[in-house]
């Protein structure tokens, strides 16, 4: 279970994400997104119901979609999750200051200001094409409830420290070396709190180029993940051998 991040939606996961994963051997589930401002309690309920049909279960996502399920899956005591899917996160605890929740609160209040043609020509002057492209495919799929969906993004907040560091599932993150709205520090902070976790960077360059350089990355942190955690069990087991002997 994969979800989107703000002012974005289920295509973009899937073209991104979909098929370096199922490369892999992962299927990828996006739900529709809820517009409106019950945009991050509809990610909620996706991920409750995904949870409710059993595990194990990876969920993760792209910016708020990856904190929303970060913040969720740390409150998981069932058992039901396998491990976490992680790309460029944007804060820790309360958004605050974040670049990525400050553009949020910006671009919403300019479309209520200056309506959404306007605000995409403007966004437009300051983006890469593709961005852009992408930007105004979303934007007009999320309609009248765009505002409304950007200003929960910015309020919403992501997972706290200690969240993070009670994770005991594998955890794999994606950080972009070129992107100011999704810092990469916060991204290395991720990584560095969760004790099962491994770190693949990128550059949003090479993600404009190839929207699969995301997925392909993401793919390998949850090779290099997974391997971790399954050489740690193990070397968990043979101690505990050798203490019984």
């Amino acid at each position: 279970m994969l979800l989107p991040g703000s002012g974005s939606d289920e295509v973009f996961v899937r073209a991104a994400l979909e098929a370096p994963l199922r490369a892999i051997g992962l299927t990828v589930h996006a739900p529709p997104v809820r517009s409106g401002p019950a945009v991050v309690d509809g990610y909620l309920h996706a991920l409750d119901e995904a949870a409710a049909i059993g595990g194990p279960l990876l969920v993760g996502g792209i910016s708020l979609g990856a904190q929303v399920a970060a913040r969720w899956a740390a409150r998981r005591t069932d058992g039901v999750l396998a491990g976490l899917l992680l790309a460029l996160p944007a804060w820790i605890g309360p958004p605050g200051e974040a670049p990525a929740a400050v553009a949020a609160l910006v671009t919403a209040a300019a479309v209520r200001r200056d309506g959404l043609g306007e605000t995409l020509a403007s966004t437009r002057e300051s983006t890469p094409r593709w961005l852009g492209d992408e930007l105004a495919r979303a934007w007009h799929r999320h309609g009248p409830g765009l505002a409304d969906s950007l200003d929960t993004a910015a309020a919403t907040p992501g997972p706290s420290a200690p969240e993070l560091a009670g994770l005991r599932v594998p955890v794999a993150l994606v950080g972009l070396r070129d992107d100011p709205v999704h810092p990469l520090p916060v991204a290395r902070e991720w990584a560095r709190l969760a004790p099962r976790s491994a770190l693949v960077t990128t550059t949003l360059t090479a993600f404009g180029r190839d929207r699969a350089t995301l997925g392909r990355a993401l793919a390998l942190a949850w090779l290099r993940a997974a391997t971790q955690s399954e050489e740690a069990e193990k070397d968990s087991a043979e101690r505990t051998v050798l203490r019984e002997h």
